[in-house]
């Protein structure tokens, strides 16, 4: 396969993939926003929100004051840096374009569509009414996207290095969602284990995280328990079965590397494995007696580093 081609396939898949995780986490957020708290609590969950993105500074510059009508247009519909809703499927449906060939007609349309469709919605303030239902309508397109993928398309390279960027975006989305989140909601907690000093934990914001990667039921059917920090944790980052976590991103990204494999790819796949072994023998315990944004900020440079490895050894160079 061409360069050119995984570059485009790899990009497509990892901003549609970014898309939906921008509407799931500003999603759980803005329903957060709506239960009883302090205004210094819902101020600091929508500095979380631009700080996940790495996008504070660029919205002070244009926006000053933060503000969650403001923040939530940001990073919805502000097509003035890459890292919003309209501007990810933009670069999806440009990608795609690209690749017009080798994709499969329903993927294209499928692409295509969303963009449209989203922009007709902006146009016509959808947002403004009803954030909620347009963030549900985001995360629709994108679950419809993958399935037409997978359902449509022959399982050759094309269908692997899809399936990587979306991995690899979806590890790294993750990892930050929880070191932002964990960080607000736990404060140090994760630095002391002392039982006479638990900290008190707010169901409705620790459910509410587990909701926005689609992880409240299984962690219902998993632990059959109430909430804590530690389980959401471990759900999060060790658990192989669920979809969204850590370990099952790296299983897909080694997988997937693994059916692309060419003669200079051996250094990037090492590390990929390696990566997904620390996750496959870890420990919950072990993890959080480190230090819970050390071992996060840890993954987020190696995800980075892989990220830069594929680039290297399939893409077309930066």
């Amino acid at each position: 396969m061409l360069s050119r081609t995984a570059d485009h396939l790899f990009w497509m898949a990892r901003y549609m993939e970014r898309a939906e995780n921008t509407a799931r986490m500003l999603d759980v957020n803005y329903q957060t926003s709506l239960l009883p708290q302090s205004a210094d609590r819902a101020l600091q969950g929508w500095r979380g929100m631009l700080g996940i993105s790495e996008l504070t500074e660029a919205y002070e510059k244009r926006h000053g004051k933060i503000d969650a009508r403001r923040v939530m247009t940001f990073m919805v519909g502000d097509e003035t840096h890459s890292s919003s809703i309209v501007s990810c499927l933009k670069a999806a449906r440009e990608n795609a374009r690209a690749v017009r060939g080798t994709i499969t007609t329903e993927l294209w349309e499928t692409t295509n569509q969303t963009w449209l469709e989203f922009n007709r919605m902006l146009r016509e303030g959808h947002f403004e009414r009803d954030p909620g239902t347009v963030f549900e309508w985001v995360k629709f397109r994108s679950h419809l996207s993958r399935g037409v993928t997978v359902g449509t398309m022959l399982h050759d390279e094309s269908l692997h290095f899809i399936r990587i960027g979306t991995f690899l975006e979806r590890a790294d989305n993750t990892a930050r969602l929880l070191d932002v989140k964990f960080h607000a909601l736990a404060g140090d907690y994760f630095g002391r284990h002392r039982a006479d000093d638990p900290p008190e934990i707010d169901f409705y914001h620790w459910s509410a995280i587990l909701r926005s990667v689609s992880g409240f039921e299984i962690y219902r059917k998993v632990y059959r328990n109430v909430i804590v920090p530690e389980r959401v944790a471990e759900l999060l980052i060790l658990r192989p079965d669920m979809p969204r976590s850590l370990a099952s991103c790296m299983n897909g990204v080694v997988e997937n590397l693994r059916l692309v494999a060419n003669e200079q790819s051996s250094e990037t796949q090492r590390r990929a494995g390696r990566l997904r072994s620390d996750l496959q023998f870890g420990r919950i315990d072990e993890i959080l007696a480190t230090g819970l944004h050390a071992y996060l900020t840890q993954f987020l440079d190696r995800v980075n580093d892989i990220g830069a490895g594929i680039s290297r050894d399939f893409l077309v160079p930066a």
